[in-house]
């Protein structure tokens, strides 16, 4: 194992999650109010409001253990858990760190489901979250397998990055950082063959791209997160807990992030959103994205003028009308 120690790692850890902790309660009481911003009772997206509020309580609870850790490393078993704070930190059995890395691996599932279901939910399509779908079932294994043999690794409890805990944990991080990149961009280049299809029809052009931008920006913010906590798991570098607490709010941040800006683009949008996120469910792909938008957005019935005229060469003149029929009108006198 290499470097910083892991007393330091913990109150460094619980400083920086305490700081994204904040900003993420802040993100989720923007993400309630433009939920609940001049919209009815009924109007309100309730599954999508009720993954928010339970990201929010499994942050929550996160932060209280990770407190709960650093005060009975350095407060309540200095003196008498052998080795003294560095060991206490360093000991993956401990009751605390099992319960973190299992928040840490539920949150994960939560957020990473979400990502599939909006991948249907826009796609309507089984076929195309199949990849998906077994990606998120790998996160799921992966994910309890690792927790119940970190809580079970009696043999070098000091050690997380022994070899029969390495591959499980590995396989999780390659897991959820593959269904993340996968499904945002599944969802962007969805978004992105929408727009050109609206913008064929309508001849608009750039309404939707504000949240192609930002489903790539909460991509890399998650994936840059992911890729250095793997590099320094697979390093033996102890910075991994650092970032492992840092994850949390981060996830929280993301889904945020994301829903606020795609709320109030709806709203301010609302014919071309519904066109993205209600894609008829007739439509099976992308080759019926045409299809799925011109039913969004029939075309009115074409009405062609015939002018009128008279002839004047009789007391009686004959005027045509729209469907090419003679008709006997009275010729005024000049």
């Amino acid at each position: 194992m290499a470097g910083i120690p892991p007393d330091t790692g913990a109150l460094m850890s619980a400083v920086l999650e305490g700081i994204l902790y904040g900003f993420s309660v802040l993100m989720f009481m923007g993400t309630i109010w433009a939920l609940t911003y001049k919209s009815r009772m009924q109007d309100i997206n309730r599954p999508i409001a009720m993954v928010a509020i339970l990201l929010l309580l499994v942050s929550t609870v996160h932060m209280i253990v990770t407190i709960i850790r650093v005060e009975n490393g350095f407060v309540k078993y200095r003196d008498t858990w052998p080795g003294g704070p560095a060991a206490f930190f360093a000991d993956i059995t401990e009751e605390t760190y099992v319960i973190k890395h299992a928040l840490y691996i539920f949150q994960t599932v939560v957020a990473d489901g979400v990502m599939v279901y909006r991948c249907y939910v826009v796609w309507q399509s089984i076929r195309v979250i199949i990849l998906p779908s077994m990606l998120w079932c790998g996160i799921v294994v992966t994910g309890i397998h690792a927790v119940y043999s970190v809580s079970q690794a009696s043999s070098n409890p000091g050690d997380v990055f022994a070899s029969q805990l390495t591959k499980w944990i590995t396989a999780f991080f390659a897991s959820t950082i593959t269904t993340n990149l996968l499904c945002s961009g599944l969802l962007a280049y969805r978004i992105w063959m929408t727009e050109r299809a609206v913008s064929r029809v309508r001849a608009t052009s750039g309404t939707m791209m504000p949240i192609v931008r930002i489903l790539v920006d909460a991509a890399v913010l998650y994936s840059i997160v992911l890729f250095s906590l793997l590099i320094c798991f697979l390093s033996g570098n102890n910075g991994e807990g650092v970032l492992t607490d840092l994850v949390m709010p981060v996830i929280s941040i993301a889904f945020y992030m994301v829903l606020i800006r795609i709320t109030f683009n709806r709203k301010k949008h609302s014919h071309i959103s519904k066109a993205v996120f209600s894609t008829p469910r007739g439509t099976t792909g992308s080759g019926d994205t045409e299809q799925g938008i011109l039913q969004q957005y029939p075309m009115k019935p074409l009405q062609v003028n015939v002018p009128k005229f008279t002839h004047e060469d009789s007391p009686l003149a004959y005027r045509v009308d729209n469907e090419d029929q003679l008709s006997p009108c009275k010729v005024e006198s000049l």
